[in-house]
């Protein structure tokens, strides 16, 4: 059967899906995308998985794509973030058979896809992703598609859009948001650069950015002409959101519970997936935000929840009759966080400093944070004052930090610190010595020493006489031994 493109791709494969369950990373697992499906989700994506990883490790293959193979979790898109063609198309080889496609990350805009060079931080380098795409969409059997990210510039964002999509893109996500909006500088994304990509193309676009409900759902398809509608924060605080529903959260809780149980998955994400679910609530009752925190069981986590739901009955049947009061009156139903921005105008703007700032003034406090206290509580000899902290200095070949010198122990200075004969990092003075045949205490390497007492020992050494061997042509060899022994 020929492999179907762009809108027959859309149309027949994925059957049309306006409603979608974004890639998350720990996120949007099998368990996850069952629940979401069950209200309204009409196509999702895997977490976000490392090509490279996936290639050569069989194990991170099985864990996180093999053995969640459902039938009622299609239609399907497998995300990879590479930025190798080879290694990309290697891992979408692996992955194409258990899919309907796969996808190329060119949004994510976190520090570790810089320091890994990946996602939002390769839409500069085009003739890179042209490659990918084109090796791709040649030697695959699903359509390839890419999720990205907005260029401030509408014009560039076309551009950016039309070269994915003449390499062989079949399906475009445009999330309207640049690499630098995340965080408290998130903002709203930008529905005109959405639009002006589905204008620009001929290939199904989604979009992605300010869904928090089915109402922004229809009122962005109106807007922009999307096929479709992806949405990752809105889905985490209300599954039901594609349903138009906001029900309470207790019954979606326990529903994800159940599909946990019947398909499991790390207990990290279930209590994540929980703390985002419980969100509001856990504002007003914060005493069970760090029993959700501490238990080490998914039944543990159920009990808690469990907790939870007779809380916000009892609240409800205190109400009844009554003015709800408080911030939030009906936090025990699904609805949309509104992640807070940068406090401009506030009194802490004057006097602003940075996170780091703020823990190293905190250590000179008896008031840790809760991080730190838990860290302190796993080691209670842990200390946070950053006096008492290492100095390390730079290795001269590598840059990596060398053995670190105590301030706190002065008379190990000269010998922990900069001990190195060659002020090199244990490393890179271990293939130097072996190179020079030289000695370096400070590291234990006696490269020179055991060479000299080598050739000491090899000429103290008495010859030893070579023993004789019987050899058939000998007299008393092989064939006198055997002749005796039939005698």
């Amino acid at each position: 059967m020929p492999k179907l493109q762009g809108f027959e791709f859309w149309s027949h494969t994925l059957r049309g899906a306006r409603h979608v369950v974004a890639p998350m990373v720990d996120q949007s697992e099998l368990a996850w995308r069952l629940l979401s499906r069950r209200h309204g989700a009409q196509l999702c994506y895997t977490p976000m998985l490392h090509a490279q990883v996936f290639v050569r490790d069989a194990n991170y293959r099985k864990e996180n794509l093999y053995c969640e193979v459902c039938p009622e979790d299609r239609p399907l898109i497998v995300q990879f973030c590479a930025n190798d063609p080879e290694v990309f198309v290697q891992a979408a080889l692996l992955a194409q058979d258990y899919c309907d496609a796969i996808d190329l990350n060119l949004g994510c805009p976190q520090m570790i896809a810089k320091r890994g060079h990946y996602g939002a931080f390769l839409q500069d380098e085009w003739d890179l992703l042209q490659r990918m795409i084109l090796l791709a969409h040649e030697k695959l059997s699903v359509p390839v598609t890419c999720k990205i990210r907005v260029f401030p510039e509408i014009d560039k964002t076309v551009r950016y859009a039309q070269m994915l999509e003449k390499a062989g893109c079949q399906l475009l996500t445009v999330h309207g948001r640049t690499k630098e909006q995340k965080g408290p500088l998130s903002g709203a994304a930008s529905w005109e650069h959405i639009k002006a990509v589905r204008k620009a193309v001929a290939i199904p676009v989604f979009a992605n950015g300010n869904i928090q409900s089915l109402q922004d759902v229809e009122r962005c398809i109106q807007d922009t002409g999307v096929q479709g509608v992806m949405s990752a924060e809105g889905n985490l605080h209300n599954p039901a959101l594609f349903e138009g529903r906001s029900p309470a959260v207790w019954e979606l809780a326990e529903e994800y519970l159940d599909i946990v149980r019947e398909h499991p998955c790390p207990l990290s994400y279930v209590r994540a997936h929980l703390f985002k679910l419980w969100h509001h609530t856990l504002q007003v009752h914060q005493q069970l935000r760090e029993e959700l925190a501490k238990v080490k069981t998914l039944e543990g986590i159920a009990a808690v929840s469990q907790e939870l739901k007779m809380r916000c009955q009892e609240e409800i049947s205190r109400q009844e009759g009554a003015k709800p009061t408080g911030d939030l009156p009906f936090h025990w139903i699904c609805q949309p966080y509104v992640r807070p921005g940068p406090r401009e105008g506030s009194k802490e703007k004057a006097g602003a400093r940075s996170k780091r700032a703020l823990e190293e003034e905190e250590c000179g406090t008896e008031v840790l944070s809760k991080n730190k206290q838990k860290k302190q509580l796993r080691n209670p000899h842990k200390t946070f004052d950053p006096s008492l902290k290492p100095k390390y200095a730079k290795c001269d070949q590598c840059g990596n930090p060398k053995e670190p010198c105590w301030p706190q122990a002065p008379q190990l200075s000269c010998s922990q610190g900069n001990r190195c004969v060659f002020s090199l990092c244990r490393g890179c003075c271990k293939k130097r010595a072996s190179r020079e045949t030289a000695d370096c205490p400070g590291h234990g390497l006696l490269f020179k020493t055991k060479l000299e007492k080598s050739l000491d020992w090899k000429g103290t050494k008495p010859e030893l006489q070579e023993p004789q061997t019987a050899t058939p042509s000998t007299p008393g060899g092989f064939s006198e031994v055997m002749s005796s022994a039939l005698a």
